[in-house]
């Protein structure tokens, strides 16, 4: 039963990293209109409490269109011109939260806790005057006359922006249940197929299992039919159920894309990609004749973690004890591929449950990259996530939200229909 109706000016579904970026920008802009932000969670931002380990990898040194997968990069150059890694930085110290630079370029709070970012978020917006309207899930959205009929199953609001921040389907006990592709749906838009990226991946066969916590610094091939091959350099993290680790991570979203339209596709692992398969015969050569009852195994163990040398040599039905001179030439082509040309039995990745974002969703081409205002329906903005934009592991998907929820402030401040209040 709703019990409440209010109206406001700006109602802005999610309190995710989106939705409160967008409310304390826009709060900042336009001191004068009444902003609210819905969510249905009891407590706002659990995504940025669990990103990064728990520190929130907010953004990145150094993030170009590049980084970006799904939509058009071109609008994504321009939302990221409006609002860059530089600024995001220079946001974050305005709010009491400096950043440092780590590995690869991410940039994580000095504090090292995504606490802080999200507080120091959630008190700019309270000070602000932002309206914070927790387990309040929305349910439906209509539009009326020039305005927004918001309602949750406690309340009715009025409101003649909206702003959808409602994320994707990523880690869903956050709230990210994909409900927000609904709300645009109904509102006019189209919905690319969603699939998981940044997710770990699921292997047949049982050579992974004694494999379990190990990592590896590989190169991934992914293989589609009728494409260019696609490689990814980084570490990988061997599981109980397959293989994880950042190279995993962003290779998951391309191995769905071609999964999930039936085409062909292989994985491939090279496990010494800093060697061609010609230096690794001349090494092992060359050791051979340096000792020929040198142990094979030990020779490989200099490179290659001890447990994954023995599964290696396991498989290739080679005794650990082997030395050599034992050592047939039959043999060394066997191991040289299968050490640089590995494929590995990818069956699917673990899901959105452990996913680390939402590949697909809203065009970019639905939305107006100057101001994040939809092409389908007036006065109505979207930003984040639900949008079919998905980064690299790094702090990139952050950015994104960060910058497209700035860009949908400044487009609502300076929009017509709330310029008759200044």
């Amino acid at each position: 039963m709703k019990t409440v109706s209010e109206t406001y000016d700006v109602a802005i579904i999610g309190g995710g990293a989106a939705g409160l970026m967008a409310a304390v920008q826009l709060a900042r802009l336009r001191e004068d209109l009444s902003i609210a932000v819905l969510d249905g969670a009891k407590r706002l931002g659990a995504k940025i409490l669990i990103s990064g380990g728990g520190r929130c990898n907010v953004t990145n040194q150094a993030v170009t269109a590049k980084d970006f997968n799904g939509g058009s990069r071109n609008v994504v150059k321009r939302v990221l011109k409006a609002f860059s890694a530089n600024k995001t930085v220079e946001f974050f110290e305005s709010l009491g939260v400096p950043l440092h630079e780590e590995q690869h370029g991410k940039l994580f709070p000095d504090s090292n806790k995504a606490r802080s970012v999200l507080d120091a978020l959630i008190n700019e917006a309270d000070s602000r005057g932002v309206k914070i309207l927790t387990e309040n899930r929305v349910d439906r959205i209509g539009k009326d006359s020039g305005s927004f009929c918001v309602e949750t199953h406690l309340r009715q609001l009025q409101a003649r922006s909206v702003v959808l921040s409602t994320g994707g389907k990523s880690v869903p006990k956050t709230g990210s249940d994909g409900f927000g592709f609904e709300l645009a749906k109904s509102l006019g838009h189209t919905i690319l197929p969603t699939f998981p990226a940044l997710a770990p991946m699921l292997l047949d066969g049982h050579f992974h299992e004694g494999l379990s916590g190990i990592a590896q610094e590989v190169e991934i091939t992914l293989e589609v039919q009728g494409e260019k091959p696609k490689r990814f350099t980084g570490s990988m993290l061997w599981t109980h159920f397959g293989i994880s680790g950042p190279v995993v991570l962003d290779f998951s979203r391309h191995w769905h894309a071609a999964h999930d339209t039936g085409a062909a596709q292989s994985v491939i692992c090279n496990f010494l990609p800093d060697l061609q398969p010609q230096q690794i015969h001349e090494e092992i050569l060359k050791a051979a004749e340096q000792n020929s009852k040198g142990s094979l195994r030990k020779f490989l163990s200099q490179r290659l973690p001890g447990r994954f040398v023995d599964s290696l040599l396991a498989e290739l039905q080679v005794p650990k004890e082997m030395t050599f001179s034992q050592f047939r030439k039959e043999q060394r082509k066997d191991l040289v591929k299968t050490l640089t040309e590995r494929k590995l039995s990818v069956t699917d990745s673990r899901g959105f449950r452990y996913a680390e974002a939402t590949a697909g969703g809203v065009p970019l081409a639905e939305v107006n990259p100057s101001t994040m205002e939809s092409r389908c329906c007036d006065n109505l903005f979207l930003s984040g996530e639900i949008l079919d934009i998905d980064g690299r592991l790094g702090g990139f998907n952050f950015q994104w939200a960060w910058s497209s929820a700035s860009v949908a402030a400044v487009g609502i401040a300076n929009h017509p229909i709330h310029m008759s209040r200044i």
